[in-house]
């Protein structure tokens, strides 16, 4: 039997071999979890030399590692900066809660992978914002880096912070702590920011004159140079730029072109960085598209990256080729909003079936609708023990789904559960929401009769014979709404903590009630934290002194169920003489001047604002492929804004043929 190694050994040779550019002492990462968290020099990083850079960059994702190097963005925008020669782009993640508190007891600054360099000596810092429960993260960020936490108190010494990620279509509650916000896709204005920096810098000119300069280029927000001021019922009054040729409105950048070789100095990556611990999603990433057809109310993504534009399917065979070349992983996943959509997947997944068995690579394909061409490729690449199946029909009835725009009818969702009982698979993913606006307790006794219906469906599909004493399982799991900026329930009131339990009840007793009940699992999230989100995705500036009080008491890692503390948020939002009330509990009117209406997102408040009426009438709008609705995103002039339309009775026909 050959002897095991020890993993604390292992680790202790492949830091020797790095010598003394690590920033934390041997004695420090074998107390920490994971150490392997913090040393860099995986596979396929990127180290320059930086006497022959301009411009050092820090890309930051304010979370644990696992968890930031499973992010596309991140691998995305790390490969172009690193392919301007000028630039040397590395990464920094949250550091876990036992490393956070040996670097504030030794007062250890904060240090990029890479170069195990400080932060506070980089030119600038950028920071994605993916979710709004990550705000305190970043102010610990910022704390360890020890760079001011109030953009206005940074001198000529420290980085200029710049945040990117969904978040920023809202940025007002983290305006304080942030010089510069890039409103969109990154891959467009980059390249001319980084060239404004180096000019100021070659000029002798200073932060303010940087940031004022860059504040008028597109996608640019710099808060510093806008103001707001508020009525006396908290609503805002007006926002506005404090000097003359700085813009009012911000549009959001967009690569429209997405075919190999647009762009100069970058493509897809296809050396991402391997991390040397299992992450989150361990495995290969090809995006094959951007942005989503289906215009489901409740969405956010699928607002802010219209119009969809799809990757040429011959630039991803030869992507995916080179990226399991080069990583080595043993499986690969297609990354969109709605993977089904992608006109060109059957061609495609053919392609990797072949490619990827020949190399025993597993392929992941999530989002993708359960329908027979679906099921017909999953059985093609899931092993012969099938895993389970995921639905998503958000709403328990036909008439809420058709509130919500979602678009799947009740017929087609028991077709597919059929069609995956007779391909083997037992086990039923369900995931739902609760507190969705117009809700009723028939559309919640619904989530329950729907589950229901799919365990019957079970039975009548799969004779007893061939069930070989396996029970189906159901796993029906509701998440609470919280309304998104840019979207048509932007302007709804969300649901109190109270109220979103009370409704977890309802379900659960509903469940119970049912003939097939032991069949059924059923989970919810928590309902504190959801409304919270709901809080900060909507708030105004005021909501800073918030964030950084909640920060100053304790508060990192809000996102991580286990640390997050409730009566600490609640009572400092009173202490700022705030309320959850006014930011989460109440519908705004039409009318109200919004946080992020200074933002041009690419979809005009009129069409959504039409979303809105039609949703309380329970009218379906068609996906964009089908009718175009009007959205203004065709002003962008591409991706499916300028494709045929296909009448709705067309494409059904299509997908039964696929």
């Amino acid at each position: 039997m050959a002897e095991q190694s020890n993993p604390r050994e292992e680790f202790s040779m492949k830091t020797e071999l790095l010598g003394e550019k690590l920033a934390l002492s041997d004695d420090i990462l074998m107390k920490v979890e994971k150490p392997e968290r913090y040393i860099g020099y995986e596979v396929n990083a990127v180290v320059k030399d930086k006497t022959q850079v301009k411009v050092r960059f820090a890309m930051c994702f304010p979370d644990v590692y696992e968890i930031g190097m499973s992010h596309l963005g991140i691998q995305i925008l790390y490969d172009m900066f690193n392919s301007m020669e000028d630039v040397w782009c590395e990464r920094v993640y949250s550091p876990w809660v036992d490393l956070d508190a040996i670097m504030r007891e030794q007062k250890i600054p904060l240090f990029a992978l890479e170069s195990q360099e400080p932060i506070k000596n980089f030119d600038f810092l950028g920071i994605t914002i993916q979710y709004e429960m990550c705000y305190t993260n970043i102010l610990q960020i910022l704390d360890l880096a020890q760079i001011p936490l109030m953009a206005v108190e940074r001198g000529e010494d420290c980085p200029i912070v710049i945040g990117g990620g969904p978040c920023t279509y809202n940025p007002e509650p983290l305006a304080d702590f942030f010089d510069v916000f890039y409103i969109g896709e990154g891959e467009t204005r980059y390249r001319e920011f980084i060239s404004l920096y180096e000019k100021c810098q070659e000029q002798g000119l200073d932060r303010v004159e940087f940031l004022r300069r860059a504040a008028k280029l597109p996608g640019i927000y710099v808060p510093r140079f806008y103001d707001v001021s508020y009525r006396e019922d908290g609503t805002i009054e007006r926002f506005f730029p404090l000097e003359e040729g700085i813009p009012a409105t911000i549009r959001k950048e967009i690569m429209m072109d997405m075919s190999e070789g647009a762009h100069a100095f970058f493509d897809y990556p296809t050396k991402p960085v391997v991390p040397f611990i299992k992450v989150t999603q361990d495995r290969a990433v090809l995006e094959i598209q951007r942005g989503c057809i289906r215009g489901c109310r409740f969405c956010q993504a699928g607002q802010l990256y219209r119009p969809v534009r799809e990757r040429d399917v011959e630039s991803l065979k030869k992507y995916a080729v080179e990226l399991l070349h080069n990583t080595g992983y043993e499986e690969i996943s297609l990354s969109s909003l709605s993977s089904s959509d992608y006109s060109k997947l059957p061609e495609l997944l053919d392609f990797l079936i072949k490619e990827c068995g020949r190399q025993h690579v597993n392929i992941s394909l999530p989002s993708l609708r359960i329908d027979a061409f679906s099921l017909d490729v999953m059985g093609k690449v899931q092993d012969v023990k099938k895993s389970s199946l995921t639905f998503a029909p958000e709403a328990g009835s036909q008439r809420l789904r058709n509130v919500i725009n979602k678009g799947l009818t009740e017929e087609a969702i028991l077709k597919g559960a059929a069609l995956a009982f007779e391909g083997g698979w037992t086990r039923v993913k369900l995931y739902f929401m609760l507190g969705l606006p117009t809700e009723t307790q028939e559309d919640i006794r619904g989530i329950a009769e729907l589950s229901n219906k799919i365990a019957v469906t079970y039975f009548e599909t799969v004779p007893k014979e061939k069930r070989g004493g396996a029970r189906c399982q159901i796993v029906a799991s509701t998440s609470f709404f919280v309304p998104k900026p840019f979207t048509p329930f932007q302007w709804a009131g969300q649901c109190t903590k109270e109220e979103f339990l009370n409704k977890a009840y309802q379900t659960r007793t509903a469940i119970s009630e049912q003939l097939n009940q032991k069949s059924i699992k059923y989970n919810w999230h928590e309902a504190d934290a959801s409304v919270m989100e709901g809080v900060l995705a909507r708030g105004d500036r005021r909501l800073g002194q918030v964030i950084r009080k909640v920060y100053e008491k304790g508060g990192i890692y809000d996102a991580w169920g286990e640390y997050y503390q409730n009566d600490r948020w609640l009572e400092t939002i009173e202490e700022c003489d705030l309320s959850v009330e006014f930011y989460a509990h109440r519908e705004r009117p039409l009318d109200e001047i919004l946080p992020w209406d200074f933002i041009d997102c690419g979809v005009t408040k009129e069409f959504l604002i039409r979303e809105w009426k039609k949703a309380q009438r329970e009218e379906i709008s068609e996906n964009c492929r089908q009718k175009c609705q009007g959205c203004g995103a065709a002003r962008f002039g591409g991706g499916v804004c300028v494709e045929p339309k296909t009448p709705p009775q067309t494409a059904g026909r299509q997908m039964e043929a696929l």
